[in-house]
């Protein structure tokens, strides 16, 4: 059964993921943005009671999408690293030993704001760090939803997430994918990272991930 969504932006086709991530087949690229490695223990290290192993199940995802697709490169669309407390020996141990398992992987980080914070990641994980806008074939592919005089933008920085209600006051906050020709949101990947409620104005279009499936609204 097919689980993602395919669209076409900018004369591309591009595949929306359950897992909050795109997969672009041309360029054999996987997308992400908003991983947020050591969220968690950036909180506990002010004394607050978070969830543990969260970094663990970011890179699992990571992995399964790796197996699942046929990927040469990785491209993060900003804050990988949360903070300067994420530099914890054992989070970069943890990276370290998931670089280690796909070591013909390139991948690219495209500096956010948590990025500038958390400073780049350490060269031992074999990753190129860029500022925006970093420009791939049609894209614009940057961490700032700015729009780019002349590409289209794939961004993150916004957490994007939609809110389903129902006749009897139900809620359901899931992560989106907001698509426009101008400039596009991907949901934040990471597993500690909240979310901002959007809703669609002009010709943007939302697409929900959740329940493995991705599905317009």
């Amino acid at each position: 059964m097919t689980t993602h969504c395919a669209i076409e932006l900018a004369g591309q086709k591009l595949w929306l993921l359950p897992d909050k991530a795109v997969y672009w087949p041309a360029r054999k690229t996987l997308l992400l943005a908003d991983v947020h490695i050591g969220k968690a223990a950036s909180y506990r290290a002010l004394h607050q009671p978070v969830p543990r192993g969260t970094t663990e199940a970011t890179l699992a995802r990571l992995d399964t999408l790796l197996a699942e697709h046929d990927c040469e490169q990785l491209i993060v669309l900003g804050d990988f690293l949360h903070a300067r407390t994420a530099r914890a020996p054992a989070t970069l141990a943890r990276v370290q030993a998931w670089r280690e398992r796909h070591p013909e992987l390139s991948i690219v980080l495209i500096r956010g704001n948590h990025d500038r914070n958390a400073g780049d990641p350490p060269v031992e994980l074999g990753i190129d760090v860029v500022d925006e806008p970093y420009v791939v074939g049609p894209f614009a592919l940057q961490h700032e939803p700015k729009a780019h005089p002349a590409l289209t933008v794939l961004s993150g920085h916004v957490h994007p997430v939609f809110v389903l209600r129902g006749r009897a006051r139900q809620r359901l906050r899931l992560p989106c994918f907001l698509i426009d020709e101008k400039v596009s949101l991907l949901p934040a990947f990471g597993e500690f990272t909240g979310g901002w409620e959007i809703e669609p104005a002009g010709t943007s279009q939302v697409y929900l991930a959740g329940a493995g499936r991705v599905w317009p609204l």
